[in-house]
């Protein structure tokens, strides 16, 4: 098992930063993709972005050049630098992870999930 606990999430302004943090502990060694979903009131969860355990990274497009993904191996550590944010950034943001090589966009791919962070952006 792998647990995942998230933070740095709050309340920013548009065209603030945030930075959000998640650790892991457990088992991993089977963290091998890890990634962020976020999900809206109303909405289904979608993936914001994701890096593979040799840094590879993905993003969905309307975050491309706001946000950096990165991961501290040593660390057990997953990061997401957003910049730039906008009120339709705002979500409760999730990490998750999973022994996959590959990232993969759907969230019935991860099987580890955090608890999520709120992030708001107010216009």
């Amino acid at each position: 098992q792998v647990q995942l606990v998230e933070s740095g999430g709050g309340l920013v302004q548009a065209g603030g930063s945030l930075r959000l943090s998640c650790a892991a502990s457990g088992r991993t060694d089977s963290t091998y993709t890890m990634g962020w979903f976020r999900q809206a009131p109303g909405k289904e969860r979608e993936f914001v972005a994701g890096v593979s355990r040799n840094g590879g990274t993905s993003y969905v497009s309307s975050v491309k050049g706001r946000f950096v993904i990165s991961r501290d191996n040593a660390k057990n550590a997953l990061y997401l630098q957003m910049n730039s944010l906008k009120p339709e950034d705002t979500a409760l943001y999730y990490c998750t992870a999973d022994d996959k090589w590959y990232i993969s966009t759907y969230r019935t791919s991860y099987k580890y999930w955090g608890q999520g962070t709120q992030v708001t952006v107010s216009s």
